[in-house]
Order: C-alpha cells, then sequence, then structure tokens
C-alpha cells in the first residue's frame, strides 16, 4: 500500500483497497492517477484487464470526497458511460467498493428494466452515475436527470463508444455537459481516427499508453484450425468435450458473430451434454444476469455471447475463448481473447477459420503481429462428429421469446391466415389444386386468406367480391345471409361440382341487387 499512500489517497480509500487486497498498482494505474490527481483530462490506452477502472475511479473518488457537496436534485456529480450493460454494472460493483468507507452515492442505469423505477432513485439525486448511453438519454428526455452539473465525465471503451452507431447520442451529451469538466476516456484499443474523432471530446489531455495499440495479452497461447464452416460444431462439441474431460477447462467463452448462432451453438452443445449458456442482446436482461452469474459461480462452464460479452466483463477463471467465427474487425479478436489470462494468469484462444474468413485471419495477424499456431483436426473426427446427437429444435423459452418479438395484433403475429407459415398455406394450395372458388386463380393479398376461418364468420364473405356460383346466378335471388351458396360444401366438392360454370369467366356483377350491401355493416369501436 505505499505507494497509493505516497499519492496522497484518502484514508477511507486506502482502507478500502486493503480490502481487496491491492498492494501494488498496475501501469495504467501508476501513470494515470497522478495526472487525474492534478484535474488533467486523459486519454489510456491499456490491454483489457489491467486496471483501467481503479485507474479513473481512485482519483474521482479522492476528488469528489476533498469537496464535499449536498446532492442536487435528478442530476449527478461523476457519469461515467458504457456500451454494454453488463460493463456498466460491473463498473458500478467496483465504484461501489472502492467507495464504501465514503458519504457517496452510487447508482447504475441502463435498458431492459423499467425507467420508472430508475427516474425515482434518481430524484434526490446521487453522486456517481454509471450509464449507457441510450438509457441516459432516455432519462433526460424525461427530465428526470440533468448533466448540467457534472464535474467529472467518464467515457470507458472509447473506441467503441464512439463509433459510428454512438457518436451522435455522444455529441449530444456532450453539448448537455459544462464546459468546465474533468473529461477521461480509457480503452484498450485506439485507431487514429477514432482519436482524432475524441479530441473534439477532450482538452488538451495527457495520453497514456502502457501497451502498443492493438497488442494482444502475453500469455494467451493462440491457436487456429482451418476446417469447412458446417463443421465448426462438431469440432467445437468434441474439443470441450475432451477438454472438461481431462479437466483443462475451467470456464469458456464461445464468441459468435450473430445473435441466432449463439443460441445455435448452445443448444447444440446441451445436445452434447455440455452445459452452456447464450448472451447476447436479444436476451433479456433478467436472461442476461442469470447467465452470467451461473457462468461466474461456475455452474455452467461455457458461456456463448456475441461481442457484446467481448468488452470490459471481468470473469475471473476463463482459461479458454473459442473464436467460433472470426470477427470482421480485427480490434474485436483482441477484447474476445482478452477475457482470458487476466491478472496474470495463463489462457488459450482457439479460432475457428473458414475458407471464406481468411482474410479476416491475415488483418489479425496483420494488426497484433502475432501468427496463430495450426491446430490439426483430431483424428477419427469425421467418425465422432458422425455419432454426435443432434440438438432439439428449439426450447420453450425461445419459442415464447420469438413469439413475442413478433408484430402485436391478430394472433399469428397479424396475419389473417391464423398465423400459418407460408410453406403450409402452399401445402394447402396445392392440395385444392392451386386453385380455389372453381378455378378461379388464389389472390396473393391476405383478404384471400379467408379460407381458414370458421365459416360462420364470412357473412358476406363470396357474395361481397362477387363470387356468385352459377347456380346462384340462376337463381338471381340473394342468398341468405350469413350462410354460403353452395350448401357449405368443401371446396373440392365445389370445384368437381362446377364443371361449366367453373370454365366461364367471373365478372363482378353490378346493379340494385349489390348496390349498398356493405352500408352500416362496419363494426365501430366505442
Amino acid at each position: 500500500m505505499s505507494y497509493f499512500s505516497d499519492l496522497g489517497l484518502a484514508e477511507p480509500i486506502l482502507r478500502a483497497l486493503e480490502t481487496k487486497g491491492y498492494n501494488d498498482p498496475t501501469p495504467i494505474q501508476r501513470q494515470s492517477i497522478p495526472a487525474l490527481l492534478e484535474g488533467r483530462d486523459l486519454l489510456g490506452i491499456a490491454q483489457t484487464g489491467t486496471g483501467k477502472t481503479a485507474a479513473f475511479a481512485l482519483p474521482s473518488l479522492h476528488r469528489l470526497a476533498a469537496d464535499p457537496q449536498p446532492r442536487k436534485p435528478a442530476s449527478c456529480r461523476m457519469l461515467v458511460l458504457s456500451p454494454t450493460r453488463e460493463l456498466a454494472a460491473q463498473i458500478a460493483d467496483n465504484i461501489k467498493g472502492y467507495a464504501k468507507n465514503l458519504r457517496l452515492t452510487v447508482d447504475c442505469v441502463f435498458g431492459g428494466i423499467p425507467i420508472g423505477k430508475q427516474a425515482r432513485r434518481l430524484v434526490p439525486g446521487v453522486d456517481i452515475l454509471v450509464a449507457t448511453p441510450g438509457r441516459l438519454l432516455d432519462l433526460i428526455d424525461n427530465r428526470a436527470l440533468t448533466i448540467g452539473r457534472t464535474e467529472i465525465f467518464v467515457l470507458d471503451e472509447a473506441d467503441q463508444m464512439m463509433d459510428l452507431g454512438f457518436i451522435h447520442a455522444l455529441k449530444r451529451v456532450a453539448n448537455l455537459l459544462p464546459a468546465k469538466r474533468q473529461s477521461l476516456f480509457f480503452s484498450a484499443t485506439m485507431p487514429k481516427s477514432i482519436e482524432d474523432l475524441g479530441k473534439q471530446f477532450i482538452k488538451n489531455p495527457v495520453r497514456v499508453e502502457v501497451a502498443p495499440q492493438s497488442t494482444t495479452a502475453e500469455r494467451v497461447e493462440q491457436f487456429v484450425s482451418f476446417l469447412n464452416q458446417p463443421e465448426k460444431q462438431a469440432l467445437l462439441s468434441l474439443t470441450v468435450r475432451r477438454l472438461l474431460a481431462e479437466k483443462q477447462l475451467d470456464r469458456g467463452i464461445v464468441f459468435t458473430r450473430t445473435k441466432h448462432g449463439a443460441d445455435r451453438v448452445a443448444r447444440n452443445l446441451a445436445a452434447a451434454g455440455i452445459d452452456a449458456r447464450a448472451i447476447h442482446g436479444n436476451k433479456s436482461q433478467a436472461q442476461r444476469t442469470a447467465a452470467l452469474e451461473a457462468f461466474r459461480q461456475g455452474s455452467c462452464p461455457i458461456l456463448v455471447a456475441t461481442d457484446i460479452a467481448a468488452r470490459g466483463i471481468d470473469v475471473s477463471g476463463v482459461s479458454h475463448v473459442f473464436n467460433f467465427e472470426l470477427p470482421n474487425v480485427p480490434e474485436q479478436y483482441v477484447h474476445r481473447i482478452g477475457r482470458t489470462a487476466r491478472a496474470g494468469a495463463d489462457g488459450v484462444a482457439i479460432s475457428f477459420c473458414a475458407p471464406d474468413e481468411k482474410p479476416y485471419l491475415r488483418d489479425i495477424e496483420r494488426l497484433t503481429k502475432v501468427k496463430p499456431d495450426v491446430m490439426p483436426l483430431p483424428e477419427n473426427f469425421l467418425a465422432d462428429a458422425a455419432r454426435l446427437p443432434a440438438p432439439a429444435r428449439r426450447p420453450a423459452g425461445e419459442e415464447n421469446e420469438a413469439r413475442r418479438d413478433q408484430p402485436r395484433g391478430r394472433a399469428g403475429g397479424g396475419r389473417r391466415d391464423g398465423g400459418r407459415q407460408d410453406g403450409a398455406r402452399h401445402d394447402a394450395g396445392r392440395r385444392d389444386g392451386g386453385r380455389r372458388d372453381g378455378g378461379r386463380p388464389e389472390r396473393r393479398d391476405d383478404r384471400s386468406q379467408g379460407g381458414d376461418r370458421v365459416q360462420g364468420e364470412r357473412a358476406h364473405g363470396d357474395r361481397a367480391r362477387g363470387e356468385r356460383t352459377g347456380q346462384d346466378r340462376g337463381r338471381g335471388g340473394p342468398r341468405p345471409e350469413g350462410g354460403r351458396s353452395d350448401g357449405g360444401r368443401s371446396e373440392a366438392a365445389r370445384h368437381d361440382a362446377g364443371g361449366e360454370a367453373a370454365a366461364k369467366r367471373r365478372f363482378r356483377p353490378r346493379g340494385p341487387a349489390t348496390t349498398g350491401q356493405h352500408r352500416n355493416k362496419v363494426r365501430r369501436v366505442v
């Protein structure tokens, strides 16, 4: 604790660090804390897992504790922006641990949970607020929060936050912040284009770079296997099962490029007898929190994730990282494999490379200046892959999730065909000879899907469209209201009996018999 004591940090902060077992600072902390205590803006670049959170939290807490002020309603003194919910919650937990002996309040807000509870918590004001950009702007728009009194502004994972998806939100936040503030940027990578953009938000910053940009952790052993895309799932299942049996794998993260791909990989691993959970943006916040907590506790050894989990998630004991699909952005590879070999531990990164992904691999090697060792396919791979069980189709929970994603309205996602898929309607059309109503071509709009309804629901169905049979036209009289002119006969029966009449070209009758038929028939909602 001698170095932290020499810095002059507040005694309550030193006691909290002693409780956590922090004895020596990391390189990013050693270079950042003195400059931040002076009130300078900072641009920090360091690998993931090197203690960036403590690097900006400790001097900020010292500054806030040295200048106590009454909390202002619906405002904050320190604002920390994070790109993901999980990272925001992790930063808030760490700051709470550092500030447990201080009279400072810490809150965390992000999407996926009701905004009303968060707004009520912010009514008396808060000292330190950790937020994601979307929910922060929602609270500001609802007049539940103002950031005009913010003294310290921290942007974590700045390169991703200032990417195209976040730049407009960041510009709006920057316009709402006071001109006199301390701004801090931290990230594992900082391309020059993003750095130039960051100069719009920070003034005369101190640049701290403890490792070359986009370098990977030295303790990570990197391997790559070349195979076809359909073979990846079998190789992953066999590899994970072997490593678990040999007790070489404690916890592993499998990264995919798409959300549906993550669910598919998790189902295949479960079919192979491997407990795996998926985490991505389509999951609810409760599901994401439960999956991450099970992974942290060790009850679930495999976490399948999109790149949402690659940024800043600190889970101890991750021994392996599997790149099921190589990222198309080479910097993302650095963040992925940075989930292992944390806090001085060793780690293994295994990538599966399909023929069309070789350009991505070359970009990664050019960026990291590291060429992964080639890992050949195991012996009898094809035979072992053929013996793997097939996964279940889709769990009930995922089906309900997909059903919730459909537009609300009528049953079946708003379609009048009772929710039948296109394939089912196509098969039904083939059974009816591809035609309905005696040979008339089927219309392709929603109005032609009435055949799936109960007949009683078609009060004026055929006559409203002028589809009167030859027998009806011969009588010239109107059908009974709510009934059908063919006596309720099936489609096939009318097709067989309607021979000559069906061959004639149909037309829409006009005249008094049909004039004003739908008048006053529209159901009105009061």
